[in-house]
C-alpha cells in the first residue's frame, strides 16, 4: 500500500499536479523518474511519479467518460503544434543538462542565455515540450527580449 504522504492528496487547500495522456506508460515513468530523479508512486492506471514538489499522472488516453462527456484524450503527434509545456527550474542548468544528457535525454539546444534565464528545452517520449530554466538576469530586474507571435504583434 502507498503511503498516503506520497501521494497528491492534501490535508487541506490544494496540490497541483500535471496529467500527461501517453502512449506507453513504462517508458514514460522511466523517462519522468530516471531523467528528473522522481519517486514512482504508482507503477501504472494511473502512473504517478513524484518529483520534487510535484507530480507526474500519466494514463493512456481514452475516449469521453462520464466526468468529461466531450473530452478524447491523445497524446500529441509529431508536428503539432504546442500549447502549453512544463516548465522546470533548477538551480543549476549545466550540471542538470550534463546528468540529463547522461541518461539519455536529448534537448533541442544547449542551454541559451536569454538575459532573464538560461534555459533550453527537450521532448519526452511522447513528444511533450519540456523546459528547463535557470533565473539569471530576472533576479536583478534584467528580462528577455521580447518575441512577437508568428503574423503579427507590435
Amino acid at each position: 500500500m502507498t503511503p498516503r504522504g506520497n501521494l497528491p492528496t492534501p490535508a487541506e487547500g490544494l496540490v497541483l499536479t500535471h496529467f500527461l495522456t501517453v502512449r506507453d506508460v513504462v517508458a514514460s515513468r522511466r523517462f519522468y523518474a530516471d531523467i528528473f530523479g522522481g519517486e514512482v508512486v504508482l507503477e501504472e492506471n494511473p502512473c504517478i511519479v513524484k518529483i520534487a514538489n510535484g507530480w507526474i499522472i500519466m494514463n493512456p488516453g481514452g475516449g469521453p467518460t462520464p466526468d468529461k462527456p466531450d473530452v478524447i484524450l491523445t497524446a500529441p503527434e509529431a508536428g503539432d503544434p504546442v500549447s502549453s509545456f512544463l516548465n522546470v527550474r533548477v538551480a543549476d542548468i549545466a550540471a542538470f543538462y550534463e546528468q540529463a544528457t547522461a541518461k539519455g535525454a536529448r534537448f533541442l539546444t544547449e542551454p541559451l542565455d536569454r538575459k532573464a534565464e538560461l534555459r533550453c528545452y527537450l521532448k519526452d517520449p511522447d513528444g511533450y515540450l519540456i523546459e528547463i530554466g535557470q533565473a539569471t538576469g530576472i533576479l536583478e530586474g534584467v528580462f528577455a527580449d521580447r518575441t512577437d507571435p508568428p503574423g503579427g504583434g507590435a
